[in-house]
């Protein structure tokens, strides 16, 4: 099965937490993604920590289509990363990787949510705003060669959050 056959195919794409093991398609996704990619001992160093939650999207070809971190810090979860491969982008992927970060920020008692998005991201802008996200300021040269736009959900922890959700996952057929 081709990557076109398995994007249009999300179903096929299933999620599972990260591991050491996946660091070199992880660094070839990252170095293929981001002007200054992460290091390798970045993510050992984030892979080890406590309070943190990395998972995978693997498509049914073996094949990393994506992975997703998310800090736990107290009744805060903070995003480090999202990332779907250039291949799979438009399968809903980004969406599911989301969804399984917010259940594992809830899951660790977090009531809010945050990350960081360069300014010129107006897709991933899209992806944060369908949660709830809403912009509150920028960090200059966050990225090095770009600003980082600071997105914020608050009261990620009650129903009408939680009827959110259900509509995304619902839209997904999950």
């Amino acid at each position: 099965m081709g990557l076109t056959m398995e994007r249009a195919r999300s179903t096929s794409i299933r999620l599972e937490p990260l591991t050491l093991e996946d660091l070199p398609a992880v660094l070839d996704l990252e170095s293929r993604t981001y002007s200054t990619p992460w290091s390798e001992q970045i993510f050992r160093d984030e892979l080890a920590a406590d309070g943190r939650t990395y998972v995978k999207a693997v498509a049914a070809s073996g094949v990393l289509a994506g992975y997703a971190g998310l800090m736990e810090v107290g009744e805060e979860a903070h995003i480090t990363t999202v990332v779907v491969d250039p291949e799979f982008r438009g399968a809903g992927i980004d969406t599911r990787l989301m969804l399984r970060l917010v259940s594992a920020a809830l899951e660790a008692g977090a009531r809010s949510l945050t990350l960081e998005v360069r300014v010129s991201n107006a897709a991933a802008q899209a992806l944060y705003r369908r949660f709830g996200m809403a912009p509150v300021g920028v960090r200059k040269a966050y990225y090095v060669d770009e600003d980082a736009l600071i997105m914020w959900a608050h009261e990620i922890d009650s129903d009408e959050y939680a009827q959110r959700l259900d509509a995304i996952a619902a839209e997904l057929g999950e």
